[in-house]
């Protein structure tokens, strides 16, 4: 089971030792510290997919700029 967990822990792109140290705790019996590290973990990837979506939606705004540019420029030929 707990090589589950691991592979689960890596494939949501937590770091090695993070992921081990779930591992430690789970194998332990130390469930209530595996859930807490598992939110730690978790509030952490909320933070770069936050991050990821500013990014995206500055991005967006460039897109219709310049695409409201073109068409005007377009239009004014």
């Amino acid at each position: 089971m707990t090589e589950g967990i691991r592979n689960n822990l890596m494939d949501a792109g937590c770091p090695e030792d993070s992921a081990a140290l779930v591992e430690q705790f789970y194998s332990a019996g130390h469930l209530d510290d595996a859930l807490r590290q598992m939110r730690v973990i978790r509030c952490g990837l909320i933070d770069e997919l936050h991050l990821s979506q500013r990014r995206v939606d500055c991005l967006d705004y460039l897109i219709r700029r310049i695409e409201k540019e073109t068409k005007t420029t377009t239009e004014r030929r």
